[in-house]
């Protein structure tokens, strides 16, 4: 499967500070092989794979995984009422994500994997190994050229999944993805955001990152945080008729957007809200520092990850 190297210039334009993770991912599925993007929410796995199938013209099926995903529902099944009325015959089939991405010869992406049955993600296994699938009753569905497999996973989140087996890391390339950079971020936000007001744009990205390296915070905000920062903070200075970069309007904004993100460690003394506030307080401590006892600027310490400035 050639891949014209040019689509990376095209989804350069559309997916932000990703071109390492493009080539890889591109690589791979050039290379025939199924693949496994593993990051913390908000990394772009899916956005990714979207603009890669468009920009490559190959067909997208997308499965949410969750603890319903039985085989039934990801494979398909027969109709029962027309069972009744004509037999298992394949025309009564009705044909699940899995079958629609085999006969198509789509990338079919399984969005949180960990979260899937084992029995469910055992017939992906066969799948990957096979390269088709035999259903009862309905036969041998061998996958059409085109076909691959790519499955992402939040490794962070321990609450209802379950651990993903050897074997499924075995028959996948894997690729890690980490958050992106300060300046990556803040560009992001300025194109997701429905206003240009720097400076409240510096502070909803400053903050967000400091929430995952903060003591007290087990798994942190992704850049939709600070993306929904910014658009809250614009509504809300609309209504109380302040400016966006107010105080109050901003911690107020950055306690909606954030509290709710933020994942906190077993047995820390704070709630979320004190962490949020706490950031939001360093973040703008660094942009007016106190004097120190001298009577000097003496420099304000910044939340951990949150330096250097965006453009």
């Amino acid at each position: 499967m050639a891949i014209d190297p040019g689509v990376l210039d095209t989804l350069d334009s559309a997916v932000v500070g990703r071109r390492r993770e493009l080539e890889v991912l591109i690589a791979a599925l050039a290379a025939e092989r199924h693949v496994l993007l593993e990051g913390p929410p908000g990394t772009g796995k899916s956005t990714i794979l979207r603009e890669v199938a468009a920009a490559i013209g190959t067909g997208f099926v997308f499965i949410e995984g969750n603890a319903e995903l039985t085989p039934a529902r990801l494979a398909g099944q027969f109709d029962p009422s027309r069972v009744l009325d004509e037999g298992y015959t394949p025309d009564v089939f009705v044909d699940g994500p899995l079958v629609q991405a085999l006969r198509a010869g789509s990338l079919l992406y399984v969005e949180e994997l960990n979260r899937v049955p084992e029995e469910t993600v055992n017939l992906l296994i066969t799948v990957m190994s096979e390269g088709e699938l035999t259903l009862p009753r309905l036969g041998r569905i061998e996958a059409a050229a085109g076909f691959r497999l790519v499955a992402a996973m939040n490794p962070f989140d321990n609450v209802g999944t379950a651990r993903v087996s050897s074997a499924v890391y075995d028959r996948m390339c894997r690729i890690a993805m980490a958050y992106q950079t300060l300046d990556d971020e803040s560009d992001i936000v300025a194109r997701r955001s429905s206003g240009d007001n720097r400076v409240l744009r510096r502070r909803a990205v400053l903050v967000a990152r400091a929430t995952r390296v903060h003591p007290d915070v087990r798994v942190g905000s992704s850049v939709r945080g600070a993306i929904d920062l910014v658009e809250v903070a614009l509504q809300l200075a609309n209504l109380r008729g302040t400016s966006p970069t107010d105080a109050d309007t901003g911690l107020d904004a950055a306690l909606v957007a954030l509290s709710g993100r933020i994942r906190l460690q077993e047995g820390g003394s704070k709630s979320a809200e004190e962490v949020v506030t706490e950031l939001w307080e360093a973040v703008l401590e660094r942009e007016n520092p106190r004097p120190d006892e001298d009577g000097e600027s003496g420099k304000a310490r910044a939340p951990s990850g949150a330096t250097p400035e965006p453009r």
